[in-house]
């Protein structure tokens, strides 16, 4: 990868003198004022990516499902090999940001690379991003709750967790990370910056632990154990499916993006941020696997526990400490979905900004006390609330609307890469790029996503029933459904892509002060 670093970036234009481009200046040659404060730098960027991605969040999360689909050795070597595969995607975006740092983020270089068709690209690049990211607001919140009443659970025994408790305790976060979105903008940034420390302290408190108190450590050779307890008799079909843990994992690193305006030098520290968040993410999360899989005792006991995480941290470290880093791993969640609803209210903003969303003129609106995107920050929050209520009935139903999340977000990461490997030798790239290599990591990057999108959407339990059925396809197929049919209705019309608001001097004049 090669890097100019020098910001502010200068372009030379034919029969012109070069033209000195700082972050504001970028943004107005792209055709936007101004609306929102730059008060992200280098890290805070890379915080909110590395926030999202959360691997503590991620593995606590749906280690349980790798222990069943190929077990420690699919968790350890999927880990890394996923993880370079998604490491080529954040590589590949990355350029595609230096190039287009605007929050409008994927639909908007859907918008701008795109040869024909303009509009219809970035509609469906933007949609998909959309309801991806609402899914993650959604589902990161329901994790948090559903580890809260295990804590819970461990402090008092009598308390017996429900679906009616998850929905409401779901809600309440949700809410709350959004009310901090709107009073307290400031701290919301500096919380992200503590994120990244809460995150690192807390897998050296974690590993740390699991290294040194447990009575017995698996032998060396348990890194290669096999196991599939899926119900699908092809081992190589579970094992397939392991590889989702990773996948589950890397999710949301397109949020350095999407902060674009409102970070520093974000034609290099954008991208930066992207590949710097999967990175750390990648060495870091397989320091935790690791500690988690060599401290597995009783296989089949902690497999068939509700949170096996969780059991393994009890069996090896007992309860008292167990609780201690259930806590760790719970903030941790938290932090995850304050970021990840920070960055689903840019894509909002963004994207009604270009008049691409119902009631456009009120969603990209911007407080001029705290120089964000309140009503925005309201529509994620409400949009959020409405993906959770189903669970009030089933839990099922919340999974099947949900599950649309980590697909979404992948097909919307997809679209732009693919666009620029197709506009080849005419795409311009901005301060950082891959250089030659940009074309092979690129469609490395896209093939995998296929790869990937397809696993999310096949069988993942057998037998197959009502509730083990994944609705993935399904809700995938609304999405698309109702996009394309709103499309087709009206979209089409009044939607050709990104717009631009004038020339940079016109643009420039009507930045907020």
């Amino acid at each position: 990868m090669s890097e100019r670093t020098s910001t502010p970036r200068t372009e030379a234009r034919a029969g012109d003198a070069p033209v000195v481009l700082d972050d504001d200046a970028t943004l107005h040659a792209m055709g936007y004022p101004r609306k929102l404060t730059r008060r992200f730098k280098a890290f805070d960027n890379f915080a909110i990516s590395f926030t999202i991605i959360n691997i503590l969040s991620g593995i606590f999360s749906s280690f349980g499902f790798g222990m069943n689909a190929g077990g420690p050795r699919v968790l350890v070597f999927g880990w890394i090999g996923v993880s370079v595969m998604v490491l080529l995607i954040g590589a590949a975006m990355a350029e595609v940001a230096s190039a287009y740092p605007t929050s409008g983020a994927l639909y908007f270089s859907a918008g701008k690379l795109a040869k024909r068709h303009k509009g219809a690209w970035s509609w469906f690049t933007g949609w998909l991003n959309f309801v991806g990211q609402i899914g993650g607001t959604a589902a990161t919140g329901y994790a948090a709750a559903t580890f809260i009443q295990a804590f819970v659970q461990l402090q008092w025994p009598s308390y017996q967790p429900t679906v009616h408790q998850t929905v409401l305790i779901t809600a309440l976060i949700i809410v709350l990370q959004g009310l901090a979105n709107t009073y307290t903008v400031q701290l919301v940034a500096v919380l992200n910056r503590i994120s990244v420390w809460w995150l690192l302290i807390g897998l050296v408190v974690i590993v740390g632990a699991l290294v040194v108190m447990p009575d017995h450590h698996q032998p060396a050779s348990f890194v290669t154990h096999f196991e599939n307890n899926t119900g699908f008799t092809n081992g190589l079909y579970g094992g397939m499916l392991g590889l989702l843990v990773t996948s589950w994992t890397f999710t949301g690193f397109d949020g350095s993006f999407h902060m674009s305006e409102e970070t520093v030098g974000a034609t290099v520290n954008a991208p930066k941020g992207i590949t710097r968040a999967i990175g750390y993410s990648a060495i870091t999360g397989l320091i935790l696997m690791l500690a988690l899989v060599y401290s597995i005792g009783d296989y089949a006991k902690v497999a068939g526990s509700g949170t096996p995480p969780v059991q393994i941290l009890i069996d090896g470290l007992g309860l008292g400490v167990a609780k201690v880093m259930l806590l760790i791993v719970i903030g941790a969640m938290l932090f995850c979905g304050l970021a990840n609803l920070t960055s689903n209210t840019r894509q909002i903003f963004a994207f009604s900004r270009d008049g691409a969303m119902p009631g456009s003129r009120w969603w990209h609106s911007v407080s001029l006390r705290t120089r964000t995107p309140v009503k925005a920050v309201w529509l994620a929050v409400g949009c959020s609330l409405v993906l959770v209520v189903p669970g009030w009935w089933s839990h099922t139903a919340f999974t099947a609307i949900v599950s649309v999340n980590v697909v979404g977000l992948f097909l919307a990461y997809a679209v732009p890469i693919f666009l620029r490997l197709r506009l080849g030798d005419a795409f311009r790239p901005g301060p950082w790029h891959l250089g030659r290599w940009g074309r092979p990591i690129g469609w490395l990057a896209v093939v995998w996503i296929l790869v990937s999108s397809v696993l999310f959407m096949l069988p993942q339990a057998s037998p197959i029933t009502v509730d083990s059925f994944n609705y993935a396809p399904i809700a995938l197929a609304v999405v698309l459904l109702v996009a394309t049919v709103w499309w087709f209705a009206t979209a089409r019309r009044r939607f050709q892509g990104p717009v631009s608001y004038g020339r940079p001097d016109e643009v420039a004049a009507m930045d907020l002060v």
